[in-house]
């Protein structure tokens, strides 16, 4: 996936070279995000989606994700990154647990996996994550969708999404046990 990239103020322990060089030769672990607005019940009432824009001009939808940082908590780099991509008044509900609903392997080429990702071999945790205050696209972010379960597992917006991550919808959806 080729995203437009807003330069890191806090790029981590690699320079961009460094980075580059890095993602060629291991697994680089990433953490996913999907957040959600819950009904009273705790249910999934909405799923919320980003808008990017591509460098080939193309639009694609995806979610919030990012780097582990060496020496960082899985815990703080969910928090980070959901500020980061939300905003800091979003107010994301931390999980009690790091026990992430799946793991995902993303390949610079097709593989059984089904999730591709040129730059690199990326292995990430991917977690549900509740917010109740507001939200703001930051960062690489053109709009933030709130969409309904069934909106978001739609055929249209199915195919919004770039390198199989759509299928990290379903089964987020699943993990939470929605079905109506």
């Amino acid at each position: 996936m080729s995203s437009v990239r807003t330069p890191d103020p806090n790029p981590g322990w690699l320079s961009e070279e460094d980075l580059d060089h890095a993602r060629s030769l291991l697994p680089i672990v990433y953490i996913q995000a999907i957040p959600v607005r819950l009904d009273p019940l705790g249910c999934i009432s909405e799923i919320g989606l980003l808008l990017q824009g591509t460098s080939e001009g193309h639009m694609v939808r995806t979610f919030v994700s990012g780097r582990v940082m060496y020496r960082e908590t899985v815990r703080a780099a969910l928090l980070r990154h959901l500020e980061k991509d939300l905003g800091s008044l979003a107010f994301p509900q931390m999980p009690s647990s790091t026990v992430p609903f799946a793991v995902s392997e993303f390949f610079p080429s097709p593989s059984e996996t089904g999730l591709t990702d040129d730059r690199q071999h990326a292995v990430a945790l991917s977690y549900i994550i509740p917010v109740r205050g507001e939200c703001e696209p930051r960062q690489d972010a053109l709009q933030l969708s709130w969409m309904t379960p069934e909106e978001a597992l739609s055929e249209e917006v199915q195919g919004e999404f770039e390198g199989g991550r759509g299928d990290l919808i379903r089964q987020a959806i699943a993990h939470a046990g929605w079905g109506r």
